[in-house]
Parts: structure tokens; sequence; C-alpha cells
């Protein structure tokens, strides 16, 4: 898991769709409900990890521009 795209495809295996309109409140939404599926035991902690990694850094990235 590399990207934003990978972090999506894995909500969507739970089925949870995010779009709010702007890249920087959907990435928030998306470690929310990344912390919900980790808490409720439906992902590992290596998973969770990662992707959370993965939101870090695009939320950096998003409030640079």
């Amino acid at each position: 898991m590399n990207t934003l795209y990978d972090v999506q495809q894995l909500l969507k295996q739970f089925n949870i769709y995010i779009y709010l309109g702007k890249r920087l409140y959907d990435i928030e939404l998306m470690r929310i409900e990344l912390k919900g599926l980790y808490d409720g035991h439906l992902i590992d902690k290596e998973t969770f990890l990662v992707a959370d990694l993965v939101l870090r850094r695009e939320h950096r990235i998003e409030e640079s521009r």
C-alpha cells in the first residue's frame, strides 16, 4: 500500500466510500474510518499502520499546497 488510491480500495472492501469534495477533508475522514476498522478488529495492526502512514503523508502534502 503506497498511495491514497490503495487506502481508498482498502476502505471500499468494507463498503466505505468517502467523497466530501475537498481532498484534505477526505483524508481526515479516511483516517477516522481506518481507526474504526482497526478498533473493531477488522484489519490487522500492520495494515492499519501502513495505511495511516500513507494518509499522514498525503495530509502533509495537501496542507503544503
